[in-house]
């Protein structure tokens, strides 16, 4: 396809530098293979394949670990990188000072560029850690600071994500990485049914990100994504998905040049309208991305 101008979002991909800061997830073995710092000058030289004719121009940059330094080091990063649009950065939601320390965020350094929070809640063993009552505290005070919250839950936590739509009508919502289906295993039932009942809720959008690691990393195929893909674009719409790589843990499954080409795929039977909305819409208007 022939390249255009119109520009293409990178709603969710990380950044790690080793030497400044480190990633305790990264030991597990199964991960040596992103073992090393991922810079923004890395992803430029990698993000080459355009979607839909269009080519890699803005990004939002995601938290990693539950570190306030980590999101101090992105905003300042963002500040001086004009390839960053926006962060999504973490603060403590279960502590009485959260609003202090989203306030100190906000105002220090790169702090304009914050526009959304997120916590791993996928690694919270209490199944109603969204609707504990020193969170939703803490989310009260993201919401307050007319900042997002980016909810990250795999696909058997997703009564929570419905339940947090429920409780905060008024706090703008994102579902990461679609909920996390269950690809490899095949049986997309209990997620779809999750999905469409998250998607009622107007205020909530979703990521069409971290897919492929979802599926079996060495054998998926287009044919493989499609199911979600057609389940996301029926119950949200493309007026409320955005694209994002998960790059560099995309590198596991295929990488940034082969999931955006899959993209590019699935997109065949959408408008150009609603191209241009998955593809930096959706992101621009929930990020309030405005750097040029």
């Amino acid at each position: 396809m022939t390249p255009t101008t119109a520009p293409l979002i990178d709603a969710h991909h990380h950044l790690w530098d080793l030497d400044q800061r480190p990633q305790p997830w990264l030991h597990d073995p199964n991960l040596a293979t992103i073992r090393r710092t991922f810079t923004p000058d890395d992803l430029r030289t990698t993000a080459t394949r355009t979607v839909a004719g269009r080519r890699l121009h803005s990004t939002v940059a995601v938290q990693c670990v539950p570190d306030v330094h980590e999101t101090e080091d992105l905003l300042a990063l963002a500040e001086r990188e004009p390839l960053i649009g926006a962060v999504v950065g973490w603060a403590d939601l279960t502590s009485p000072g959260t609003g202090d320390q989203l306030d100190g965020l906000l105002t220090g350094p790169g702090g304009a560029c914050l526009r959304s929070l997120r916590h791993l809640v996928q690694g919270e063993t209490d199944p109603a850690w969204l609707q504990r009552p020193d969170v939703e505290r803490g989310l009260a005070a993201v919401r307050d600071r007319g900042l997002c919250y980016d909810v990250l839950v795999r696909s058997h936590q997703l009564d929570q994500a419905i339940r947090l739509a429920e409780r905060f009508p008024d706090l703008p919502q994102v579902l990461d990485h679609a909920g996390k289906p269950p690809i490899a295993d095949g049986d997309l039932a209990n997620w779809e049914r999750h999905v469409r009942l998250l998607a009622v809720h107007p205020h909530v959008v979703c990521k069409v990100s971290g897919l492929i690691t979802e599926a079996d990393h060495e054998k998926w195929t287009v044919e493989d994504i499609r199911p979600v893909w057609d389940v996301l674009l029926s119950a949200f719409g493309p007026d409320r998905l955005m694209f994002g790589s998960d790059w560099p843990v995309a590198n596991l499954a295929g990488g940034w040049n082969r999931w955006a080409a899959t993209v590019d795929e699935l997109l065949a039977g959408c408008s150009a309208d609603e191209t241009s909305a998955i593809l930096a819409g959706t992101a621009t208007t929930f990020y309030r991305l405005t750097r040029t």
